[in-house]
């Protein structure tokens, strides 16, 4: 939107050169220039440019040959929107765009009573390096489109490289809790009923306490075969990767910088919840009032053992915002783990940023 005002203030300003220093009648001038930018104001929608773009040359053609008492105006007005439509035009569309105002620069320059011959030379000069710009343009833009078709297989497959690994892992857990339950277990099991059976038979005191040492091993033992067989769902990792999913799912592309010693930070599955709500509700935030679909999230450590958070996205035009129901309830959310919580914007960014403090020591 930006570059869009840039163009405008441009075009603006060689219209009232024109209207200032060629014009023969200023009153006239001034209502072709306000029906030039009533179509100007429809390029930003990106639809029909070509025929816009024609629209404009025949606003600007007209009035030089009838209202100009010089042309040179004129003709730089028709180069600077050959300029401006070799970054917007397709190669066909521009090359008989192109043709259409060098044909109306040497109308308006032959028929000028003005001396325009070099405004003339000066846009045939200028029409053939546009028209390579142009295709430069194109092949650069084929070349990103490229560039992002590959980045989303990459992701994709990263996706599915991730799930493998992670069922693969889960596999081979589950494979050495069922051995360690089939062996172990069994054995402990069996050592414990022969201890009772001595028990019954010969009533020492040293088989009881041998039962009661087998008997922990025993639940040690099964304590870890579950411990194998759970999943896991706890740390930093989990929610990168709940992130990731996130982001393959929404189309949104996120940019994730994760600062030195982050992903050793130990947190707890409560911790881990609350940071992925956030990051989810940022998501969606920037999802529903953004129109850029790119998202920066920066994970750190803050001097005061605290995990910091932040999840800026760009925006076009700043306006007045509140807390909703989804930024207050993730708001007190982090204030409930003693954490805290703000989102603000800028001219040009909107951003939530927080902090969790780090309990070492913490069971995860």
């Amino acid at each position: 939107m930006k570059q869009f005002w840039v163009r405008f203030s441009l075009f603006s300003f060689i219209w009232i050169l024109i209207i200032l220093f060629q014009s023969e009648n200023r009153p006239v001038s001034i209502l072709v220039f306000a029906g030039a930018l009533s179509v100007y104001f429809f390029l930003s929608l990106n639809k029909g440019l070509f025929f816009l773009y024609v629209g404009l040359t025949l606003f600007i053609f007209p009035h030089a040959f009838w209202l100009q008492t010089d042309a040179g105006l004129a003709v730089l007005a028709l180069l600077y929107l050959s300029i401006e439509a070799s970054f917007r035009l397709k190669q066909s569309y521009l090359l008989s765009y192109l043709l259409l105002n060098l044909f109306f620069s040497l109308i308006i320059t032959w028929l000028s009573e003005g001396r325009s011959v070099e405004w003339l030379l000066l846009s045939a000069l200028v029409y053939f390096p546009v028209f390579k710009l142009n295709r430069m343009i194109l092949e650069r833009n084929e070349q990103k489109e490229i560039y992002e078709t590959l980045l989303n297989e990459y992701r994709k497959v990263k996706l599915l490289s991730i799930s493998g690994e992670r069922n693969a892992r889960l596999e081979e857990r589950t494979r050495i809790a069922r051995d360690i339950h089939d062996s172990v277990g069994h054995r402990l099991t069996a050592l414990i009923m022969k201890l009772e059976v001595l028990t019954i038979q010969d009533n020492k005191t040293g088989y009881g306490e041998l039962k009661r040492m087998a008997q922990e091993s025993l639940n040690e033992t099964r304590h870890a075969v579950k411990a194998l067989q759970t999943e896991e769902n706890e740390g930093i990792a989990t929610v990168v990767h709940l992130i990731r999913k996130l982001e393959a799912e929404s189309h949104i592309l996120v940019q994730f910088t994760m600062k030195q010693g982050v992903l050793s930070i130990p947190i707890s599955n409560e911790t881990s919840v609350v940071l992925y709500r956030v990051i989810q509700e940022a998501l969606t935030n920037a999802m529903r009032h953004a129109q850029s679909r790119e998202v920066h999230i920066t994970l750190g450590k803050s001097a005061a053992d605290s995990l910091s958070f932040e999840i800026r996205n760009s925006i076009f035009r700043a306006e007045a915002f509140s807390y909703g129901f989804g930024l207050t309830n993730m708001k007190k959310r982090a204030e409930e783990l003693n954490g805290s919580l703000e989102a603000y914007q800028t001219e040009k960014e909107f951003i939530v940023r927080g902090a969790i403090p780090i309990l070492w020591g913490e069971t995860v």
